[in-house]
């Protein structure tokens, strides 16, 4: 009352001649719906008021906002705050914020510190219930999730040990945000039990609403005690002029109507709302003009009704909201300005409570929040940042949002007692001191991620075991494990599926995924191709070699021809020695004697590219007969294999079983085998076609049995998920796990670790690199090319030497009047006679010349008579004719 009373008094005073007057007709409900209820039926059916301040409460409201729109008369509250309220009707009007005003910045506090799991903890009642879905969708937009809702009832007697039974709950979960949106009174009680369970010391969070905060003056020093480092939010009010002068004022009509009573150092923030909201209506009322006394309420046969909660209809009412709704003005709490019959929001206070006053850390503004829904990076706050924060237990470290352990306990880590390969994760037990030791590429993983968090974790390991100390069920059931509690996380060859994605949380994944088929190899080598002998070398180099053999044969001929007598004969003697003498040498049992060192050049060539040629081909032939080659295709079709009934194995207890059922594997076609050296018996013994895995076993796998050329893989690899560590659902640690998973991988550590623990025995073996090849043409250019060269530079020698020797022959024939073919025939004969020089006879002497006739065909018939006379002289050498 004391700023209503005020305000009008400062709005008229100044004004003494104004046309209409405002008239306060008080009404206590006591706090009850039922006397709210009454006052207003009063008020309007015998008052016959014109407006209704209030009332208090939200639950009150919901009643009189009935009867207020019955009546046409207009609700104003300035203290009923409930976002449910609106829009219920336009006959309710809203002067102060709604709570939902406030829920963006309790978001930002919960953003700029980067927790993701909030607890709500609200009274159950309308004033409560309103503001949780906002609340739900602002920490949703920010990433956060409401891991609990405590929902305190009014009943004073029974909120004492429901409130014990909460705390207890809560304290034992891992969140440790905890969102307070309750009446002050019931306020005060959450943190007189929340000090005495031990949860406003170091490691919480408590953020209250502004409606706690807007009386925390009037709160005893034990509750203030209670709170120390509690966050809250507060529609931010600037210390204008007016509200100086009004302070001082509003003390002394505070003492007034409440005598015996100090006033409080500063008005609250409902009685800025209040006076503004009386200085609103005056204005409304002055546009307004004259109220007609008779006619403001009608229909008096509905006054006299038996029902109690008819009224009549207000003439002003309507005028008088229409007015108000139109008002804008600077008030004592800011500008005062209506939108959809609620004050328009404003910025927020963050206040942290450090002593006996709330202390403001930082300022959030609505403006600024819209633009950084186009940033992440932005929260809103004045400078985007926060003054230090004063935290529960007289802290200064920035919580971290959560426990690992609300217990104290170590964290229990679940493994699994027998993995496939020792390589990733390997369980051994000292039988002298019963010691256990877990090593393995994921345990060192998990070691190094947990190692590498910005906290500490103490965790311990849990082996998954039955009394025979093997894998106790499916990997299904051993991660399954972590959603009834009986392990706080999962290490080991865990891949992500869809079904255990429903109640567990992964991690990003710590190993590639993908299903790989693996086959044995059947080798087999093709020795009954009828062509096979001349499969060691290609086509294009038999040909050039048997076009370089015919070409080495015809040189050696033309340069042994006139001076060797082995090379002498009849034309098909000639042609045997072109063939015979290159041949022959490939196996060095020519019995001919060379005799020019032209030739002789030559043939040391050609047995050089012999032996080169011969070594090749027998190396090759050899590579044929002992390298492995496929006997059946790489590829595999997966419903041949079903259609076939073929026999396929896979990991115990692994996914991959039910992956195969996808596929459309008959179950008993299915064998599960547990370790690698199960699937190489399986293998190597036929029992199963294919093996299907996951790729880091399926390369591990290869790597081991590779030196026999044993197996290989087959087909595309099936896509799937990777391996990562399991986590209960919601758990906070997943995040920041998956953060340091990322951190590491980007600083190259993952792989190390991987080249530490993986280490091949061997090349994986591929039949495809590793196939016989013939011998290409393209190996032999060089070698070719140089004999070539050396073959026709000696065919050039011998025939420019030959030419020059006989060079006043050669000039007789080509001045002579012969055809061209005659000369050529010449010529050809001339070279076809012996050498003399190197075909003497013993009683010729040395030095007889050749005996060479040139006549002209004059002289033909007399030369063949001569020679027909005598017969003895045919021994002579031939003369020669040119016609």
């Amino acid at each position: 009352m004391t700023s209503l009373s005020l305000a009008l008094s400062d709005f008229y005073s100044p004004r003494k001649n104004r046309s209409t007057r405002l008239v306060l007709h008080p009404r206590d409900s006591r706090g009850l719906v039922t006397d709210a209820a009454a006052s207003a039926l009063d008020l309007l059916k015998d008052v016959q008021v014109d407006a209704i301040i209030g009332p208090q409460k939200s639950s009150q409201a919901t009643f009189v906002i009935g009867l207020g729109d019955a009546a046409k008369v207009p609700v104003i509250s300035f203290t009923a705050t409930s976002p449910s309220l609106r829009p219920q009707t336009p006959y309710f009007v809203q002067t102060a914020l709604s709570d939902a005003a406030q829920v963006d910045a309790v978001a930002a506090i919960v953003k700029y510190h980067r927790w993701y799991q909030v607890i709500l903890i609200y009274e159950d009642s309308d004033y409560g219930n309103g503001i949780i879905p906002y609340l739900s969708n602002a920490f949703q937009q920010v990433n956060a999730r409401v891991s609990y809702r405590s929902v305190i009832p009014l009943n004073l007697a029974a909120t004492n040990s429901i409130l014990d039974q909460e705390l207890d709950k809560m304290k034992n979960m891992q969140t440790r945000v905890f969102v307070v949106h309750t009446t002050t009174p019931l306020a005060s009680q959450i943190f007189l039990k929340a000090k005495e369970a031990g949860m406003m010391s170091e490691g919480y969070v408590w953020i209250v609403t502004g409606g706690v905060v807007n009386l925390f003056y009037s709160l005893d020093s034990r509750i203030k005690d209670s709170m120390q480092g509690v966050l809250s939010v507060k529609p931010f009010v600037r210390e204008s002029r007016k509200l100086k002068s009004t302070t001082p004022r509003w003390k002394k009509k505070f003492a007034e109507i409440n005598p015996g009573i100090t006033p409080p150092p500063e008005i609250n923030l409902y009685g800025l709302w209040a006076y503004d909201t009386l200085w609103a209506l005056a204005m409304a009322a002055e546009k307004t003009g004259f109220r007609e006394q008779p006619n403001s309420l009608q229909n008096t046969s509905a006054l006299n009704s038996t029902n109690i909660f008819t009224t009549g209809t207000s003439q002003t009412g309507p005028k008088l909201l229409k007015a108000g709704l139109d008002t804008n003005f600077v008030g004592l709490a800011g500008n005062f300005n209506l939108v959809n019959g609620q004050l328009n929001s404003s910025s927020f206070q963050i206040l942290n409570i450090d002593g006996q006053e709330p202390r403001q850390v930082g300022i959030w503004t609505p403006l600024l929040q819209s633009s950084s829904q186009r940033n992440g990076n932005k929260t809103g706050f004045f400078g985007d940042k926060l003054d230090i924060i004063t935290w529960p237990g007289n802290s200064r470290n920035v919580p971290k949002g959560w426990e690992v352990s609300p217990s104290g306990k170590k964290l229990k880590v679940g493994i699994p007692a027998k993995a496939g390969f020792p390589e990733f994760v390997e369980v051994k037990t000292d039988p002298k001191t019963n010691i256990t030791n877990i090593t393995g590429l994921y345990i060192k993983l998990f070691e190094s991620v947990m190692a590498a968090l910005t906290y500490t974790v103490q965790y311990e390991y849990a082996l998954f075991e039955v009394s025979n100390a093997s894998s106790a069920g499916s990997y299904d059931s051993f991660s399954y494990q972590v959603f009834n509690g009986k392990y706080d996380a999962v290490v080991g060859d865990i891949t992500i599926t869809a079904k255990r994605s429903e109640y567990l949380d992964f991690t990003l994944p710590i190993e590639q995924g993908g299903i790989t088929m693996i086959k044995k190899i059947q080798h087999d080598v093709e020795t009954h191709d009828e062509k096979f002998f001349v499969k060691p070398l290609r086509k294009q180099l038999w040909l050039t070699a048997i076009a370089l053999f015919i070409f080495t044969g015809i040189a050696l001929w033309i340069l042994e021809h006139r001076f060797n007598k082995d090379f002498r004969g009849p034309p098909s003697e000639h042609l045997g020695l072109i063939f015979y003498i290159p041949f022959m040498s490939l196996v060095y049992s020519n019995r001919e004697r060379i005799v020019s060192n032209l030739a002789r050049l030559v043939l040391v060539v050609w047995v050089f590219v012999v032996l080169i040629l011969n070594s090749t081909y027998t190396a090759s032939l050899s590579a044929r007969f002992t390298i492995d080659k496929l006997g059946q295709n790489a590829d595999i079709d997966v419903n041949d294999l079903i259609s076939n009934g073929n026999y396929v194995g896979c990991r115990e207890g692994s996914f991959v079983v039910d992956f195969l059922k996808g596929l459309g594997f008959d179950e008993s076609k299915i064998k599960e085998y547990k370790s690698a050296e199960d699937f190489h018996n399986a293998l190597s013994k036929d029992e199963i076609t294919v093996m299907f895995t996951r790729t880091p076993y399926a390369n591990l796998f290869l790597s081991k049995y590779c030196k026999n050329k044993t197996y290989m893989r087959v087909g595309s690899p099936y896509i799937t998920e990777g391996v990562a560590f399991v986590f209960p659902k919601g758990s906070p640690l997943v995040a920041d796990v998956s953060r340091t998973i990322i951190k590491l991988t980007d600083g190259h550590n993952i792989s190390k670790i991987y080249e530490d623990w993986i280490k091949p025995t061997c090349k994986e073996y591929n039949p495809s690199k590793d196939s016989w090849t013939s011998v290409k043409l393209k190996s032999f250019t060089l070698l070719f090319a140089i004999t070539g060269g050396i073959t026709g530079t000696c065919l050039v020698v011998f025939l420019v030497s030959y030419l020059y020797n006989n060079r006043d022959f050669v000039w007789r024939i080509s001045n002579s009047g012969a055809t061209t073919w005659s000369k050529v025939r010449a010529i050809f004969k001339h070279f076809d006679q012996r050498d003399p020089k190197s075909f003497r006879s013993k009683q010729e002497g040395e030095n007889a010349p050749p005996n060479l006739n040139v006549r002209s065909s004059a002289d033909q018939e007399t030369s063949s008579e001569n020679a027909a006379s005598h017969p003895s002289n045919s021994a002579q050498p031939e003369s020669i004719r040119v016609v």
